[in-house]
């Protein structure tokens, strides 16, 4: 098994500015955020930094935190792009932007996955606001969106229309991840690739409870009964927990084996502009064809 480290680069549209004593400041088009990053242990590039807000965290019984503004900033959201994606991003009240600007590498490589394939079929669990479904979509790809959040999927439906991707082939499922996968298995269906991005807790649309260390071995099993000697990859990232990347690389690893092709674990970072050290933010495992 491999170990690996997977960048994201600073882009038009977003960027971390600068980084240290336990918060990260970030842009997101014309406006900046300042918000919580046990990982940057270290002392900031800057010792004033100009933010257009700032969440602040709380204990989860007084509801996790709150934004605290100290400049105007659109409430309802405003325009974002990553290559021909176009999306909103929102200050929400779970201290991000509606995306995860740290997929961007991800992106990146599972379309590279698929180049060159006629229409591949990918699918996207716990797919959120759909930026990473749509990033496969302007490949080529014919997807399949599964998020329990009807919110969530009516923001991906809205960003596929921003993007001018309506007409995609899409699927937008609103389900319980690990129903849905087990359900595709008796079907029979196959894909060429999926992209999973668990949360550490969440509830499903009936009220079903997920638990990452309780559901994501047998959320894996199910997935590789979706993949065959033709499938291109698997890519699962996990964030806010005590696991190791070789926890869930051997997880992978032991499901795919009979597939060959390679397995790779690691962490996922964002390089700071200011210094262009790299601020760790979640760790992956995937698996794919050689």
């Amino acid at each position: 098994m491999k170990l690996g480290i997977l960048t994201g680069e600073p882009w038009g549209d977003y960027g971390l500015v600068d980084s240290g004593h336990g918060r990260k400041l970030e842009r997101y088009g014309a406006y900046q955020f300042i918000r919580p990053e046990p990982q940057a242990m270290w002392a900031p590039a800057s010792p004033d930094w100009d933010a257009h807000g700032e969440f602040v965290p709380a204990p989860d019984d007084e509801g996790g935190g709150r934004w605290v503004f100290h400049k105007p900033t659109p409430r309802e959201g405003w325009p974002l792009a990553w290559e021909e994606v176009r999306f909103t991003a929102q200050t929400t009240p779970f201290r991000h932007l509606g995306f995860f600007p740290d997929m961007a590498p991800v992106w990146r490589w599972m379309r590279g996955q698929i180049a060159g394939m006629d229409a591949p079929e990918c699918m996207n669990l716990f797919g959120y606001t759909g930026v990473g479904t749509l990033a496969l979509a302007a490949a080529g790809a014919r997807m399949t969106h599964v998020d329990a959040s009807k919110k969530s999927v009516a923001e991906g439906k809205a960003n596929a229309a921003l993007s001018r991707m309506e007409d995609k082939p899409i699927r937008w499922m609103i389900d319980d991840a690990m129903k849905f996968t087990a359900r595709e298995g008796r079907r029979g269906r196959r894909y060429d690739g999926i992209i999973l991005d668990p949360p550490k807790w969440g509830r499903g649309p009936n009220g079903e409870v997920w638990k990452l260390e309780e559901g994501l071995p047998g959320l894996i099993a199910d997935c590789r009964t979706l993949l065959d000697a033709d499938s291109r990859f698997l890519f699962l990232t996990v964030y806010a927990v005590r696991m190791s990347a070789l926890a869930i690389g051997e997880l992978v690893r032991q499901h795919f084996a009979d597939l060959g092709g390679t397995v790779e674990c690691g962490e996922l970072t964002v390089r700071e502009e200011a210094r262009g050290l790299m601020l760790p933010t979640a760790i992956y495992a995937r698996w794919s064809r050689d």
